[in-house]
């Protein structure tokens, strides 16, 4: 892990098999020249895409952690480990998951295995810890609303000075104690009410840490009609347009 007095990094939130939704954040991420480009997983799911957003990752080199849905497709598990609560929202999970398992190539499998659990970085004398959700539990929904108790033990756990995750879909950075707070996001399956792709760009100096959140415009429709000829949950089509996840 070396040390830089500088670095810009972009952050690529929860894909979830939406490849034309990944490519529109490429392209104009790398307009950007980042340093380093880094996925927080959920890679299939939701969408018919997941082998080829797999494979854009190992083409392009972009690094990555894992969450419980690649891991758990990988190990070819009966669900995904998502915890919903609600029972409509865990049925159509599972048939996303199901859908996925199946139809994920064996090669790309072996990817998710691989991932690791989080990243870390030190950029400036900064500790910047990355990884899916929490830093203890990849299937915690960790909400900007959440408690200053709740921040303070997920900083104790990251040992971090920048802690950078996803999970929820929904984008924000906090500051406490002196740490910074960033959610990347989604880039294929906003909740934010925004059907807007979209990355964290993060510049990492020794003054201080700024982000930017960028949102583009995409296809979405070219995305929702495959979810439809592929047999999935139609309602996956529609939150898909609006941004309801």
């Amino acid at each position: 892990m070396g040390r830089r007095n500088y670095m810009r990094l972009i952050v690529f939130g929860d894909v979830h098999a939406n490849i034309v939704a990944l490519e529109r954040c490429y392209e104009e991420a790398m307009g950007h020249e980042p340093g380093r480009i880094i996925h927080l997983a959920d890679l299939g799911g939701y969408a018919p895409f997941v082998n080829e957003v797999t494979e854009f990752m190992i083409e392009h080199r972009i690094e990555g952690v894992q969450w419980n849905y690649d891991f758990n497709v990988a190990h070819e598990t009966e669900d995904c480990g998502c915890k919903y609560e609600d029972p409509v929202q865990a049925e159509l999970s599972h048939v996303s998951f199901e859908w996925t398992k199946a139809h994920t190539s064996s090669k790309n499998k072996k990817y998710m295995k691989d991932l690791p659990f989080s990243i870390r970085l030190e950029a400036a004398g900064k500790r910047i810890h990355i990884f899916h959700a929490t830093p203890m539990a990849n299937n915690l929904y960790w909400y900007e609303e959440r408690s200053e108790k709740f921040y303070r033990r997920m900083t104790k756990k990251a040992d971090a000075d920048v802690l950078i995750f996803g999970h929820t879909h929904k984008p924000f950075r906090r500051e406490l104690d002196g740490k910074v707070f960033i959610n990347a996001g989604s880039v294929g399956k906003p909740k934010d009410d925004n059907p807007q792709t979209g990355f964290v760009l993060i510049d990492v100096d020794n003054t201080e840490i700024k982000s930017r959140f960028i949102r583009l415009d995409y296809d979405v429709e070219k995305v929702a009609s495959a979810i439809i000829k592929a047999g999935l949950p139609p309602l996956f089509a529609e939150k898909l347009r609006v941004g309801a996840g």
